[in-house]
């Protein structure tokens, strides 16, 4: 049997074009969009309206009119949505637009970066650290300047991240970001400057570059170099921007570079969905976009194929009430449709028994669990929930649970390879010198010093004298890395080394460890497996570490939260942030209550009281046929205080809206009161007889009985 490797040659992909009538598939204010010439374009997409597909056939117009698809760039915000776009496009305009360069943001600043970042002074070999990491290394910067030792009030290194990206993403100043979200450590303003330099000076002595710099170096490399911006804005003829309302000031300001000089950019988004203003992201880019961009053509998507008719009346009227929108009144050809429910419930557990009632009677009706779902401002409102689907054996799964990546045993494996790709990624080294039995904080630190003094040498580790207590470790991690750099300098080709055979390397350590850490290895076992097999799919260790820091995959096995991981048929949880983007046959909103949805915390702000309101438009939004709004008039909760209280109905179920809603009150057993069925002529005792007689004689207040 030969060992030669035999290499299987690409195929060019062919896919013909085909020939379409627009006009017979897109609504006039779609092919509008869709064919619209050079210079900005502004398309207002409501809910529901079919926004990715005038954008698909943009896309495809563009290339039929003969832009050369690879200066065409698609910016999403997630990888999928780009791969579903432009495979959709591709059935239009045939396989030319495989040549398409789409993508997130995080993405393309990363290719870019790559491509142009030596030019700016970028190490050339740079890594990617996750958000876990960025946070973990401004707590390094935060301890090595000795600050917040005395004063517990200075912000714990999590606080400080959210400070930093904050700060760079919307280029609000520090000290107006601590007045408005943390006026307590305003005092410390000195000293936060302080760690953001030292946090900044350590990532440029690592080769490191966290999520914001992704974007942030784009930026500056087209604010502050003529010829570069020059080279890199002439890669795109044309540039088109998806959910433009869940940008940020910085990615409005990469897209005047990015379009400097030709003004062909095309946004598409929905202004009564901003929601993500917690991410930085703000509706004045979608709102100011026709100044920052004069001239430009605006289209108004208002037909709706999701939602009858009966749910798009309330919708509009919910969001009517908001003051600074693009005015829209979504409409659908479908007809009939009943009116949204609006439900009245005595407390939480009446709440939970509607739910779960009326959720089991529509899947009598044969409407599948899966078009179920059960919509909450936030995930903790789910609880009693969750407890009575179980009981009942009804499968859900909630949305918003940790990312595979979060976990730690992930994470764990995951440093490794990092320490081999770049060996100053001190982060990483901590997380995998403190796994090693013997190891603490203090030997860790020690053995990173060394390291620093011998300029990050790979060698250093194996040249330290470890403490008796360690040694063993120190051992067996000397010999694992000495392994593991002797594959990445092997000239053997795939699949004789890849990312996966490193972390079968890896494992041979790590698997004992994990055994001893947790009483039952075996989900994170196999979630180790599956970390295996997505690396598999990476041509190179610093491919697939830079793609999982961009895109991570979601959850799996054990880290996935529901009752059931066999039954694919689930009835959906999920908070309205996670929840947009999606639409079932049935929704449910629960916790329509003022102090729940809109939060207690955003109705003494108006701007984020109006972001709470477009977040109910858009949990609204997600129904296609049925809809049920909740609203328990008693609360008892120690979140909220000791006693019952009575609750107020979410102020955005106004007047009008309640007018479009059919009414319904849940009847409880306990308080249905039933005639006596023996029935009397003459009752025993005439009591309105008593009372009246007790003040008809005598002294004011006098008895007569």
């Amino acid at each position: 049997m030969s060992d030669d490797l035999r290499i299987y040659p690409h195929r060019e992909r062919e896919v013909s074009a085909t020939t379409r009538d627009l006009s017979a598939e897109l609504n006039p204010e779609q092919l509008a969009a869709a064919t619209h010439g050079d210079g900005p374009l502004l398309i207002i997409a409501g809910a529901g309206t079919g926004k990715t597909r005038t954008l698909v056939y943009r896309v495809a117009h563009l290339i039929d009119r003969g832009v050369a698809p690879e200066h065409i760039l698609l910016l999403t915000f997630t990888r999928r949505a780009a791969a579903e776009m432009l495979g959709r496009a591709e059935r239009i305009a045939g396989s030319a637009t495989s040549k398409v360069h789409g993508g997130t943001f995080h993405g393309t600043g990363h290719r870019l970066l790559r491509q142009f970042g030596k030019h700016a002074g970028l190490a050339e070999q740079f890594s990617i650290m996750d958000q876990g990491d960025a946070v973990d290394l401004m707590g390094i910067a935060r301890a090595s300047l000795g600050v917040g030792k005395k004063d517990k009030r200075f912000p714990k290194k999590e606080t400080l991240h959210w400070l930093y990206s904050t700060h760079v993403n919307t280029g609000k100043p520090i000290e107006d970001i601590l007045h408005e979200g943390a006026p307590r450590f305003l005092d410390n303003t000195q000293d936060i400057v302080r760690v953001f330099a030292e946090y900044v000076s350590r990532k440029q002595e690592r080769t490191l570059l966290d999520y914001d710099d992704l974007l942030l170096c784009w930026a500056l490399m087209l604010e502050h170099s003529p010829d570069l911006a020059s080279k890199i804005a002439a890669k795109y003829d044309h540039v088109l921007v998806d959910e433009y309302q869940d940008t940020n000031e910085l990615q409005s300001r990469i897209l005047h570079g990015m379009c400097r000089s030709h003004k062909n950019i095309t946004v598409v988004g929905d202004d009564a969905q901003s929601i993500y203003s917690f991410r930085g992201a703000t509706q004045r880019n979608i709102l100011d976009f026709p100044k920052h961009f004069p001239g430009t053509t605006m289209v108004t998507l208002e037909q709706n194929y999701r939602s009858t008719q009966p749910i798009l009346d309330l919708t509009n009227s919910v969001i009517s009430r908001s003051p600074d929108r693009y005015t829209k009144n979504l409409w659908t050809d479908r007809s009939g449709g009943e009116r949204p429910w609006l439900v009245t419930v005595k407390d939480e557990h009446e709440q939970t028994r509607f739910v779960v009632d009326r959720i089991l009677e529509l899947h009598e009706e044969g409407i599948p669990l899966g078009e179920i779902a059960v919509l909450f401002r936030a995930g903790y409102m789910s609880a009693d929930l969750e407890i009575e689907l179980v009981k009942r054996n009804i499968p859900f799964e909630k949305w918003g649970g940790l990312k595979f990546l979060e976990a730690a045993h992930v994470k764990d494996v995951i440093a490794f390879l990092r320490v081999i790709d770049n060996p100053r990624d001190e982060v990483s080294w901590y997380r995998v010198l403190m796994l090693m039995p013997g190891v603490g904080d203090t030997t860790a630190r020690a053995i990173m010093n060394t390291m620093a003094e011998r300029s990050w040498d790979p060698d250093a580790l194996t040249h330290w004298t470890a403490p008796p207590r360690a040694r063993d470790a120190h051992k067996a991690l000397s010999q694992l890395l000495r392994r593991l750099r002797g594959l990445a300098r092997a000239d053997a080709p795939a699949p004789e080394h890849n990312v996966a055979t490193e972390i079968d390397v890896i494992r041979q350590l790590y698997d004992n460890l994990l055994r001893d850490k947790y009483d039952r290895p075996e989900p994170r076992l196999a979630d180790l497996d599956q970390l295996r097999v997505i690396a598999s799919g990476f041509p190179s260790r610093n491919a697939f570490l830079s793609t999982i820091a961009l895109e991570p995959p979601q959850s799996t096995q054990d880290l996935a939260e529901g009752s059931s991981d066999e039954d694919d048929d689930a009835v959906v949880l999920s908070t309205a942030h996670s929840a947009k983007g999606k639409e079932w046959d049935v929704t449910f909103v629960i916790w329509a209550v003022d102090g729940w949805f809109p939060m207690a915390r955003a109705t003494e702000d108006p701007d984020e009281l109006e972001e709470e309101r477009r977040l109910m438009y858009v949990a609204m939004t997600r129904a296609r046929n049925h809809l049920a709004v909740t609203y328990p008039i008693n609360v008892y909760s120690t979140r909220r205080g000791a006693d019952y209280s009575i609750d107020q109905m979410s102020r955005f179920l106004h007047h009008d809206a309640r007018a479009l809603m059919q009414r319904v009150v849940v009847e409880s057993p306990d308080d249905v009161v039933r005639p006596d069925p023996a029935a009397v002529d003459k009752p025993p005792v005439d009591l309105m007889a008593l009372l009246r007689g007790r003040f008809r004689s005598g002294e004011p207040g006098e008895s007569t009985t």
